[in-house]
């Protein structure tokens, strides 16, 4: 497996044998469960993970895309009823907003560490967990972007053509994905993990300049500069989405044990929310224009 942009998906169990049709045009042969993990080529050939794994009990079937897209559905579904509590109590208290948007921000990201670091990312409990976290976030956070009070544009319209955005993103770069009119290569995924890396970089370089320049470095002010900024991550995070796409097409390959779709699901999720979040802010710049 390819490295991915998207650390979640780096921990998760493979298993050895063929394959079932995954998120590619293509579809292997299936295979059986006796051969160990350390047996698989791909597997020998990435050193992360290169761990120890317990054998899937008979009873165990493999991951199928269904898994995927069931677990991924299930967690959407959480993570959006949780949005609409939080959107509403913020409406009818304003002061909670801050509140939920801190406090979700931050259980959401110790959440991720732990599924990645513990290797927990196979975990029903801690996926939902998140997204019911990252709802409370995304609730608030959207409320802040559209309301008044906070500086916002005005207009709940804002929110639906952000999440009309994201899914169609989601949706544009699975085709591009299935028809390899981009393909995945070691060298494509050092040019986005590279870009990653800029793009964080830059936002911390951002927020630290803000402490002592009005506007930082003015990557987040609605000006020209802010909207170029803004295209480029949403470029970013939408081509994180084939390295994403081609990790979980790898696990259903290498028949990776059906809890695995829990792992998907949860960095499937985290890049969805990093994309709403981008596209929300930059629909914003030009509403207050």
């Amino acid at each position: 497996m390819r490295t991915t942009s998207n650390p979640v998906f780096r921990n998760l169990p493979k298993q050895e044998g063929g394959g079932y049709a995954g998120f590619g045009s293509g579809a292997a042969s299936a295979g059986q469960f006796g051969n160990q993990y350390a047996q698989h080529p791909q597997y020998q050939q990435h050193p992360q993970y290169q761990q120890s794994y317990p054998q899937a009990p008979p009873s165990t079937r493999a991951m199928t895309i269904d898994d995927v897209v069931t677990k991924t559905g299930i967690t959407l579904a959480v993570l959006a009823v949780s949005a609409i509590i939080s959107y509403g109590l913020t409406n009818a208290n304003t002061s909670l907003a801050p509140l939920f948007v801190i406090g979700g921000g931050l259980v959401g990201l110790v959440l991720v560490l732990i599924a990645t670091f513990g290797n927990k990312m196979d975990n029903p409990a801690l996926v939902l967990s998140y997204a019911v976290a990252e709802g409370f976030f995304l609730g608030a956070l959207s409320f802040m972007f559209t309301n008044i009070e906070f500086g916002g544009a005005g207009g709940s319209a804002l929110i639906g053509q952000a999440v009309l955005g994201t899914f169609g993103v989601f949706a544009g770069m699975l085709v591009v994905y299935k028809t390899g009119a981009i393909r995945v290569t070691p060298r494509f995924t050092r040019i986005i993990v590279g870009a990653l890396i800029g793009v964080f970089v830059l936002m911390i370089g951002n927020l630290i300049a803000g402490f002592f320049i009005s506007g930082g470095l003015g990557l987040r002010d609605g000006g020209p500069l802010a909207i170029i900024f803004s295209l480029v991550v949403i470029a970013i995070a939408a081509f994180s989405f084939l390295l994403d796409f081609d990790a979980a097409d790898q696990l259903i390959r290498a028949q990776a044990p059906e809890r695995a779709a829990w792992g998907v699901a949860l960095g499937l999720t985290i890049t969805l929310v990093w994309l709403y979040v981008e596209i929300l802010r930059l629909l914003s710049y030009f509403q207050n224009d």
